[in-house]
This record gives structure tokens, sequence and C-alpha cells, in this order.
């Protein structure tokens, strides 16, 4: 695959404080590219640089070889966090709207099929249910026909059933041949819709690459986990393990020999669970706090 988007030592400082500190990455054609991080890492200040919509302090961006221009606008669509809609109109007449906007548009239909639209295609969009609005703001972003579509955290807010039904429209999407570039909270999230990730803590990528090599560089290939109660807090942790936001965790490549440690350790197994390690755990080694921080 080629580079579509290439940045390089990305900076973007604001009176006392560097939001984005010399980032460097590639998004390669195709892909689905996630940037990650705790509240304030910098990762949407990224996120809009990309879009445009604020102007580095210095750094580079180009897209397919050449520095942003109108050309790079046409063919982006963006979903942002929050997306003002026009009061008393429905939402045909709001992809209607966007669509003339552009010199080039996608078929509406085609846009109304991707988007399962079609069950409220004449209601009011004050009318909308959450996740039938994010449908629609999507369904606005891929109004241009874009090569490279920007969702920032597209499913905050929504009910599990629906985030994981948006799951399935991006990937319809990544189907079609087009490129993404999304922020998320949710680590199942990224994990399941992206082919590479940029961790962003303090302005600056501490870990970039597929999200299961990136699991597999840092952890052996097993986490054990049961509640920190199951150990009496005077006992003695086996070998490898620690206590973390109420839970006992270790992470091994031999679970048998980790439960009998857990045993003669004294540790009530009744609630033990076995599982692989998330991006949250890897967050977590990285950075030494919560994803949402």
């Amino acid at each position: 695959m080629s580079a579509l988007i290439e940045v390089r030592d990305l900076v973007k400082h604001y009176p006392g404080v560097h939001a984005v500190d010399g980032i460097s990455f590639q998004v390669e054609q195709g892909s689905c590219f996630g940037l990650l991080g705790p509240n304030g890492a910098g990762k949407t200040t990224t996120l809009e640089m990309l879009e445009g919509v604020t102007q580095p302090t210095s750094g580079e961006i180009r897209y397919k070889g050449h520095p942003l221009g109108r050309r790079y606008r046409e063919e982006i669509g963006i979903q942002f966090q929050t997306t003002a809609l026009q009061d008393f109109q429905t939402v045909r007449e709001s992809l209607v709207m966007f669509a003339a906007l552009y010199e080039r548009s996608a078929d509406i239909g085609a846009l109304v099929d991707l988007c399962q639209l079609g069950e409220f295609l004449d209601r009011d969009t004050r009318k909308l249910s959450g996740g039938q609005r994010q449908r629609l703001l999507l369904a606005i972003a891929l109004v241009n026909k874009p090569s490279l579509v920007f969702l920032d955290e597209p499913t905050t807010g929504l009910d599990p059933q629906s985030r994981r039904n948006f799951w399935a429209l991006i990937a319809g999407i990544r189907r079609e041949g087009k490129s993404i570039v999304m922020t998320t909270h949710y680590m199942e999230e990224a994990h399941r819709l992206c082919s590479e990730i940029a961790i962003v803590d303090r302005g600056k990528i501490i870990a970039r690459g597929q999200p299961d090599t990136l699991l597999r560089d840092h952890f052996p290939a097993t986490a054990v986990r049961l509640p920190s109660s199951a150990l009496p807090l005077a006992a003695p942790l086996p070998k490898g393990a620690h206590r973390r936001d109420g839970e006992i965790q270790v992470f091994t490549d031999d679970v048998p020999g980790t439960i009998t440690a857990l045993e003669t350790a004294g540790a009530v197994l009744s609630d033990l669970q076995v599982s692989s390690p998330t991006l949250e755990d890897l967050f977590l080694k990285l950075t030494g706090h919560a994803l949402r921080s």
C-alpha cells in the first residue's frame, strides 16, 4: 500500500501549552488509522490539523505527496464530535443541502442504503435518536464521495447495540476502498476497526503499529484477573502479579502455573477470569493512567 497522508514533525503550540509536540506518521491507502489517547493528549488537535481546521505551528502534512490544498478539501469527509444540523429540516433535505456544497456528490439513494437511513428519511432531524443522528452525520461526511474520511469519536454516547451497528457501517465504508482516520475512547472499537493505531500522550506518539502486534510486543499471551478482595491485602502477591483498579492482574504464558501460585498464596479463585491482554492494558502500561483520565 502507498501512503495517502504523510505527517512530518507536526507541532501545535498554544500559549503555555505544547498540545502537539513533533508527531510523525503515515496513513496508508485503504487503511483505518486510529489516534488513541486520554483527554488532553493532543489527538483531537492532531485530527483538526489533518482536517485543515487548525493550522500547525510547524511541521508538514502531505496528501498523495502534495501539500494540502483545494483538491484535498474536495476529497475528504469529516464527522466531527458535534455537528449542528439545520432545524425544521428532514434527513433527506439535510443530505441534499450538504451535497449541494460540493462539486461532486455521491448518489443520495446509495448513501441512504449504506447508512441505513431509509426508515426515517422524511423525519425532522430534531426527532432522531442518538444512533440515527450519527448515521446521518456519517452520510453527510460521505456526501462528497471522499477518498479519506475523518471520524472524531463517532460512537460517543451511543448504547452498545447502536455502537456495534455503527461499527458495521464503518467496516462497509472500508470495503468500498475508502481510508479512515479516527479517534475513539473505546478500546474494543479501536481493536475491531483499526488496521493501525498510534497512542498519543502529552503531545507525542508513544506507541504505533497494528493492535495485535503491539499487544504481542508488550505482553505475554494471557491475562489472568480476579478481584482484589480475592486475596487479603496482607498476603504477598505471587511473582508477576500486581493490583490495579480493584483487580489482581497477572500477564503470563503459563496459565496453569499462575493459577497454582494464586491458589497457594490463598486467593479465592471463584471469580477468576482468563482473557487476552487489551489495548486498555497497553495504555495503562505505557502511560500509567487510564485512557479516559
